[in-house]
């Protein structure tokens, strides 16, 4: 069985916003200082969920991601923990694409990198939310896609996902090939073994850009054009309520709290 999981590097969204800037010319948030990036966290479950049907089988589990200026000590990573190979797509241009463009790009190099059996991709990236990518994917390609999985269960060439929602799940079923997203309650991704570590440096990815995919540069035009981009402002502003003694204190505390509506 053959796994290709979908990766994408993002900012660390635990750095505080003072640490970020908007870039105005790419409409795209930078960071001010050298903070290394991280893989986006819903990518890690959906990594996760490979590595357990691979503990249980013989699966080769793909990794695949798209971008640019890639940090290695971080995009390697999958590699640490035992996957078989790393595909990455670099080139300048795929920092400015959007949900669609960036869905064909991946397709194509899914159709560059060979036959697959299960596409899993995290629920939506930390950097924009959206959750489009991986639907495009499915549509592009022309497999069913499940989103939102806690659990999935291979029967032969039968798939069962456990699909999260507001107040449960459901339990659905389809045919591989198939596109399934991870949310986060499948679990952790697990920490690297020193062994993988080291067996990961001597690994090397395999690194295309978008002519040796073949792209059709006309699909590349924005669907969604972003105009603008700001970081909110917080206004943080702290009163103390003081009296001679907590009864005091709180009886001002009410008053003041009346006063502004609150109460």
């Amino acid at each position: 069985m053959n796994i290709l999981v979908c990766i994408k590097q993002v900012i660390d969204p635990e750095i505080p916003s003072s640490s970020l800037r908007v870039d105005d010319d790419k409409n795209r948030l930078v960071s001010n200082h050298d903070i290394a990036p991280i893989i986006n966290g819903f990518d890690e479950n959906a990594l996760e969920a490979a590595l357990r049907i691979k503990d249980c089988s013989e699966a080769n589990v793909l990794v695949l991601s798209i971008g640019s200026s890639f940090d290695m000590n971080v995009i390697k990573k999958p590699l640490s923990l035992g996957a078989n190979s790393l595909f990455l797509v670099e080139d300048d241009s795929i920092d400015g694409l959007d949900a669609n463009a960036s869905a064909y790009v991946l397709s194509k190099a899914i159709e560059k990198i060979g036959p697959f059996d299960l596409i899993l991709c995290g629920r939506q990236a930390s950097d924009w939310d959206n959750g489009q990518v991986p639907l495009g994917i499915s549509e592009m390609l022309r497999v069913p896609c499940i989103s939102n999985a806690q659990q999935i269960k291979i029967d032969g060439n039968n798939l069962t996902v456990e699909k999260v929602t507001d107040n449960g799940y459901q339990l659905l079923e389809t045919t591989l090939p198939a596109l399934i997203t991870i949310s986060n309650e499948f679990g952790e991704l697990r920490y690297p073994a020193l062994r993988g570590i080291l067996a990961s440096g001597k690994m090397s990815p395999t690194i295309w850009n978008l002519l040796d995919l073949c792209i059709d540069q006309s699909r590349l035009a924005p669907k969604v054009k972003v105009t603008s981009l700001t970081i909110p402002e917080k206004n943080n502003k702290c009163e103390f309520v003081t009296g001679q003694d907590e009864v005091e204190s709180g009886r001002l505390l009410a008053l003041r709290l009346r006063a502004a509506k609150i109460l």
